[in-house]
């Protein structure tokens, strides 16, 4: 839903411990809303953090005035999208 692409760059911001971390995209089961952190990264959450994922581009200063970001909020109770 959000556009993430395998092997895209994301930063990931955990809001329940301030953490702080950038690893690469990949895919999971397709329509789970799950979000998994493997290796190293996965001490870094627990199970139930609030996580902030980030992209970014690069692009033209004329696309990038017309640019709308892809937000997802996902359901909290099954993180499925509404």
């Amino acid at each position: 839903a959000a556009n993430i692409i395998r092997g895209e760059k994301v930063q990931i911001v955990n809001n329940n411990n301030g953490e702080r971390l950038e690893t690469y995209a990949i895919p999971g089961p397709r329509n789970s809303g799950e979000v998994t952190l493997n290796g190293a990264a996965a001490r870094k959450v627990a199970v139930g953090d609030v996580l902030i994922l980030i992209t970014y581009a690069w692009m033209e200063l004329e696309e990038a005035k017309t640019f709308e970001p892809a937000m997802i909020f996902p359901n909290e109770e099954n993180n499925m999208l509404n």
